[in-house]
């Protein structure tokens, strides 16, 4: 063989194994949607198994980027705590709500961990871990107006949501399914701020989100929570149907991490006490 085409068959047989890398590695996935932030490298260890989670940049307390770009929020602790106990790494990749789960059926990251309910639809689709937290719906109004509950519940309102959380799920299925309200009632936002600024400039009369969410994004604010609705839902962390090995790994993650005085301590820190379903 001469060394002209040795040469040659060595890059062939380099690219032939890149091109069998998967998700799981060190490189960030691609970005899959308006918006979405490269993939943030976080704990990396030489030799481990790299997992990349989609989150929500704008989830607070759960999962938002901070201004130096990097993942912050109780899931993303939660998320790193689990990848050492484990013996994994882990990248946070930022993504529009409403895609973050088509792009965990592309292979573009391999799990969801933001404050993500599980649902019959969604179980459809992809597996969830164990539940880890409970939440209900919350409805928050200006101070200054006169809009009560009764006004919610009545379909009145032009009701400003998130689109493809829960409370927009809510709202269509309660209100505008059972004709209550109009359709065009209700507002969809891409992520949640801009639903809390439409809000505070009156261009929508009420909005709903997970109590602690709607919580942090409107203190300071001249708005308040005056209910919230009790749905009970809990959290999960969303996983591919054929990926059991990384499933098992997370539940595992998730009994330690809830057996461990840490849990209690993320709890607090987040304004979280009371909201983990199964532990203390």
């Amino acid at each position: 063989m001469n060394n002209k085409f040795s040469g040659v068959l060595i890059i062939l047989l380099a690219l032939a194994a890149i091109s069998f890398a998967g998700c799981t590695g060190s490189q960030p996935a691609e970005n899959t949607s308006a918006g979405a932030g490269n993939a943030t490298a976080e704990q990396t260890v030489a030799g481990e198994e790299t997992y990349i989670i989609g989150i929500d940049g704008e989830y607070r307390p759960y999962s938002y980027i901070d201004t130096e770009g990097n993942a912050q929020g109780f899931d993303v602790e939660s998320a790193k705590w689990i990848a050492k106990n484990q013996g994994f790494n882990v990248e946070f990749q930022p993504l529009a709500w409403d895609g973050i789960i088509p792009a965990l059926l592309a292979g573009k990251n391999d799990m969801i961990y933001s404050g993500l309910t599980i649902t019959d639809e969604r179980l459809e689709k992809v597996n969830f871990s164990i539940p880890y937290l409970q939440v209900d719906q919350g409805v928050a109004f200006n101070n200054d107006s006169d809009y009560t509950m009764d006004d919610f519940m009545n379909g009145t309102l032009v009701i400003g949501a998130q689109r493809g959380t829960t409370g927009s799920i809510w709202t269509e299925e309660n209100l505008i399914e059972t004709g209550l309200m109009p359709s065009e009632n209700l507002k969809y936002y891409d992520n949640f701020p801009s639903a809390v600024t439409d809000l505070q400039n009156k261009r929508i009369d009420a909005t709903i989100y997970d109590v602690p969410s709607l919580r942090d994004a409107i203190e300071g604010k001249t708005m308040e929570i005056r209910d919230q609705i009790d749905t009970g839902e809990v959290y999960g962390v969303a996983i591919k149907k054929d990926d059991t090995a990384l499933l098992d790994k997370i539940n595992a993650g998730l009994n330690n991490l809830m057996d461990d005085p840490y849990w209690q301590e993320l709890l607090e820190k987040y304004k979280l006490v009371g909201a983990s379903p199964h532990k203390k």
